[in-house]
Parts: structure tokens; C-alpha cells; sequence
């Protein structure tokens, strides 16, 4: 039996950022592990040649839409590991990270549910090392681009373990990579799919403190996150999508839902006076108005990424 089950959704095709992040898996890695990728809208031949190629990973396909908590949870139930990492597959591994992550739990409380590492971004800048408690008022700040999760503050950076400075007690994670108690993850009913872009991590979090469990960070442990990138076209659907699943979180609070409002109203008539008028311009009011019309919906989040998806 594996001590570890690595789980990883991949879209669209492996070439792009899969094979890379298996190779640091396989040179940085000593313990033993099992990989399960869900497969998800990957076209056939690339099915087939992935198969042939890598037969010591388990391929579970995913063909129709799902979002981030739905597609994790076709691998997770299938986890044979006593731990899961969580891990995106636009990652880069360049250090023990699983080991490192291991040795941490084997010293850490007993109710300690997960340990995180810091995610840094491309240019080495820090994305996150540990996660706030997210309430209404954070989520309104960071709205507005307004919160630095990589600035140090009460829950990241800040040393608790009396030890060891580098490794703290934080309160949630970040699903880009986190490694977590198998036999936890599958009390508390894995990741939660009311959400589809969001917060599925955060919510997770909140839970396992809920529970009574704890969440850790090391700041020695780092991985790359290949985050960010253009806005594409998918934006009109995702973004709606990712604000109704926060406001489902955060229990649907109306001056919430008021501010948002406030704010995309001023977002979609600033894009309407830009001349001339640019593609970007235009699907910034265009997704600025598709949020607008489900603020206040009682739809899903994957109903409403269905309905303007482009």
C-alpha cells in the first residue's frame, strides 16, 4: 500500500504541464506513492498515447463538465495512500516536498489534518504560505484586489511550532498543493461540490477546523505555481460562476450581494466608455453584466458556468 495517493486533475491535454510536474514527482520523491489523474476533456489519441506511456498512473476520465471539486472527487474515493496530496498539475517540483511534508506530520499533533508548503509563483514572488480565516469582509477586500495573501500576518509566517520557526499553525489552504489525511478528507465528505471556481479549498478548510482538526504550513517546503496568465473568453462564465460560490460560503449575505453589485455596475459601465473599443473591454462588460444577472440567482454555480459559457 502507497503512503501517499497524488491526485491531479489535468484539462485538455498532458503535454502542456502534466509530464513536467510528474517528472519532479518522480526525482524528488522517496516515499512511496501512487498517481491518479483525472483525465478531464482530454481527446482521445492523447487518452491512448498518455496510457502507453505512463501505464504506472491511474487514468480516471472525466468527459463531461465539472469543476474543481467534482473532478477531484472521481479519484479521491479511489485513494489507496494513508495521505492525499492535493496537487494541480501546473505545479513544478524541484524539492522533496512530499517527504518534507510527511516528515511534518510524523511530529506534529495528532489532530493535525493537513500541511501545507508555500506556493510561490513563476518569478519566484510568494503566492501563499498558510490562509487566513476567509470572512464576508475579507472576501469584499479582496474583490476590490485589495489583500495580499503573501504578506505575513497573524496566519502566515508567523512561527507557532515552539521547535521549529519555519513550520506554523494557519487556519485554511490552498488547493494548488496541500497533503492531507486520507482517513479526514473522507470523514469530512471530501471536497465540496456545491462550489465549481471556487472556494472549494478555502471551504475545506473552514470545515476541518470545524471539526476540530488543525492546518499547518512549513515554510521551508515551497513548490512553483504556474498560475495566471490572459483572460480568455471562458471569463463571462467562470467568473460569474466563482462569485455565486462564494456567496453561497459566506451564506448569501446581502450587503454582500449589494456590493458586488455596486461594483460590477461600476466595472460595466467603465468597459462601455472605453474608445475605442478593445475585445478585452468588451468581455469585461459582458462579464461584469453576467454576474450582475446572478447575483441575486438561486442557481447553481456549474448551472450558471453552463449558461454563458461560451
Amino acid at each position: 500500500m502507497p503512503e501517499v495517493s497524488v491526485i491531479m486533475v489535468c484539462m485538455g491535454s498532458p503535454q502542456k504541464h502534466l509530464e513536467a510536474c510528474l517528472e519532479g514527482l518522480r526525482a524528488h520523491t522517496g516515499v512511496s506513492y501512487e498517481v491518479l489523474v483525472v483525465a478531464y476533456l482530454w481527446p482521445a489519441q492523447e487518452k491512448e498515447a498518455f496510457a502507453q506511456a505512463h501505464p504506472e498512473v491511474t487514468l480516471i476520465f472525466s468527459d463531461q463538465t465539472r469543476g474543481f471539486s467534482e473532478n477531484n472527487n472521481l479519484a479521491l474515493p479511489r485513494a489507496k495512500g494513508r495521505y492525499c496530496l492535493v496537487l494541480n498539475d501546473d505545479t513544478r517540483i524541484d524539492m522533496p516536498v512530499v517527504d518534507a511534508l510527511m516528515a511534518d506530520f510524523k511530529r506534529l499533533p495528532s489532530d493535525t489534518a493537513v500541511v501545507c508548503p508555500c506556493i510561490r509563483l513563476a518569478d519566484g514572488s510568494l503566492q501563499t504560505c498558510g490562509r487566513a480565516p476567509w470572512t464576508p469582509f475579507r472576501y469584499a477586500l479582496h474583490y476590490l484586489h485589495l489583500v495580499n495573501e503573501a504578506k505575513p500576518g497573524r496566519w502566515n509566517l508567523l512561527p507557532e511550532y515552539p521547535s521549529d520557526p519555519a513550520l506554523f499553525r494557519t487556519f485554511t489552504l490552498n488547493g494548488a498543493c496541500f497533503l492531507i489525511r486520507t482517513d479526514v478528507f473522507r470523514s469530512v465528505g471530501w471536497f465540496d461540490e456545491r462550489f465549481f471556481f471556487t472556494p472549494e479549498d478555502i471551504a475545506l478548510g473552514h470545515r476541518l477546523n470545524d471539526f476540530g482538526y488543525s492546518v499547518w504550513a512549513d515554510a521551508r517546503i515551497s513548490i512553483t505555481h504556474l498560475a495566471g496568465g490572459s483572460v480568455s473568453q471562458m471569463e463571462q462564465a467562470i467568473k460569474p460562476a466563482r462569485v455565486r460560490g462564494s456567496l453561497i460560503f459566506y451564506g448569501e449575505p446581502l450587503l454582500l450581494k449589494l456590493f458586488i453589485c455596486a461594483v460590477e455596475a461600476l466595472r460595466y459601465v467603465k468597459n462601455g466608455l472605453v474608445k475605442p473599443r478593445t475585445a478585452h473591454s468588451v468581455l469585461m462588460r459582458r462579464t461584469a453584466a453576467n454576474v450582475l444577472r446572478t447575483v441575486f440567482s438561486r442557481e447553481t454555480p456549474k448551472a450558471i458556468f453552463l449558461r454563458f459559457k461560451p
